[in-house]
């Protein structure tokens, strides 16, 4: 089977960001299939350019999985404006390459951003194979609910591209449970939850030294990390007024490794508040993610106190899992009955700076919780987030399309792809 991924934001395994496609691409290239890749050249998380530059750069991993980048508009961390002028134009530029793609039997379109996806549709359509929709998170809803996107008509004219997507796709396969409501009332058929989650090979061999501590110049303390883009949404504006209140706690230190469109800003804020606790480091790739997590004490995850968040599944939070980190978590919903039904973490309220104070607090005070916690979640993600196991999850949803040419079930498809799902919360 030949599988075709359009995805703008695509980060390889050796390159800073999400993963979650290429590592299922690479799973899936194991199991006999090719992946083919068409990405910008604009990195999401940094802005920089991937790649020589010309018009579409073919590169191929050590397994076999192809990336066609294809230049578009590098405006990405500029404004919407700019932003939009390169969803737009990475959506014509993909378009071209992807017609050119011979002998597809899949295509595999991915949202947000929600004008790649209508190219895939568009593609998938003209060459007469099945379209399987990935939702990764509820845009426009998202972009509503934190105030990005605000024009009336180009809400209604986002919410019309998005029914029309969900309508059309012969599957839709959601990373999160909090996303089913959402997309069934907007006429999604079929839909299938693959969850995020973490490769555990990546933590498996990985062992605690402390380069981390070096570089930070700090002999010793408490470590608290916050790994991952560094956005609006994020609210790590909270996470300063924290550090502020633990000023006095000279053994506890805030770490945020990652880039982003807020980053200077934070930066700049975290100087005039004379935060000593607090500490910017650059992005890496994703596969020397574990060894610099495990030398933390704490993985926090933060977003925005939005309602709308309460449906996600953020990866970092596995990750963190994975590499034996009590999470503090200030993020309710979904992921707040994951961390508490493992007994992983710590959750509190979003958008409180002293409960997050409190509970960094508590944790630094408590290294037998902190052990106690951190095992639970490495136990949690072992079970239930192994990535190989919702990769092939994955790969059984996308044969049984190709095999029928639609999204139906056939023979025992179906129940299998069901008991796949179980442990999928």
């Amino acid at each position: 089977m030949h599988i075709l991924l359009i995805h703008q934001a695509f980060a390889a395994i050796n390159e800073p960001g999400g993963t979650r496609h290429h590592e299922f691409a690479r799973q899936l290239a194991r199991r006999g299939h090719s992946v083919t890749i068409i990405a910008s050249q604009v990195s999401y998380l940094t802005g920089r350019i991937v790649g020589d530059g010309g018009w579409i750069t073919r590169e191929v991993d050590d397994i076999g999985v192809e990336f066609l980048r294809c230049r578009s508009y590098s405006g990405w961390h500029r404004s919407f404006l700019h932003r939009m002028m390169s969803f737009l134009s990475f959506m014509v530029v993909s378009f071209w390459a992807g017609l050119r793609i011979e002998d597809v039997d899949l295509v595999w379109g991915t949202t947000p951003p929600i004008f790649q996806a209508v190219t895939a549709r568009w593609i998938a359509r003209l060459k007469s194979k099945p379209f399987l929709l990935e939702v990764r998170d509820l845009w426009p809803s998202f972009a509503v609910a934190v105030g990005v996107l605000t024009n009336p008509l180009l809400i209604r004219l986002s919410e019309w591209l998005e029914r029309g997507l969900y309508r059309r796709a012969d599957r839709v396969v959601i990373n999160s449970p909090g996303f089913f409501e959402h997309v069934h009332l907007r006429g999604a058929r079929q839909v299938e939850v693959v969850p995020n989650g973490v490769d555990l090979t990546m933590f498996g061999k990985t062992e605690k030294d402390q380069s981390l501590r070096r570089e930070l110049g700090l002999a010793e303390g408490f470590l608290v990390l916050y790994a991952g883009a560094h956005g609006m949404s994020n609210d790590l504006e909270t996470v300063l007024k924290a550090a502020e209140l633990l000023q006095s706690e000279e053994d506890i230190h805030f770490v945020f490794l990652g880039d982003g469109k807020e980053k200077t800003n934070l930066m700049a804020l975290a100087q005039q508040m004379k935060l000593r606790n607090l500490h910017f480091l650059p992005s890496i790739p994703k596969d020397q993610i574990a060894s610099t997590l495990i030398q933390a004490d704490v993985g926090l995850a933060i977003l925005l106190a939005v309602d709308a968040y309460k449906t996600t599944y953020p990866n970092k939070v596995f990750d963190y899992m994975a590499a034996g980190l009590p999470v503090v978590l200030a993020i309710d919903g979904v992921i707040r009955q994951v961390v508490e039904d493992a007994g992983a973490g710590l959750f509190t309220q979003p958008g409180d700076p002293k409960a997050l104070a409190e509970a960094v607090k508590r944790l630094a005070a408590d290294p037998v919780l902190v052990d106690q916690l951190g095992q639970a979640g490495k136990r949690c993600v072992e079970g239930d987030f192994d990535r190989e196991r919702l990769a092939a999850k994955m790969a059984l949803i996308m044969e049984t399309m190709a095999a029928n040419g639609k999204g139906r079930p056939i023979n025992g498809a179906a129940a299998d792809i069901e008991s796949g799902g179980k442990s999928d919360r």
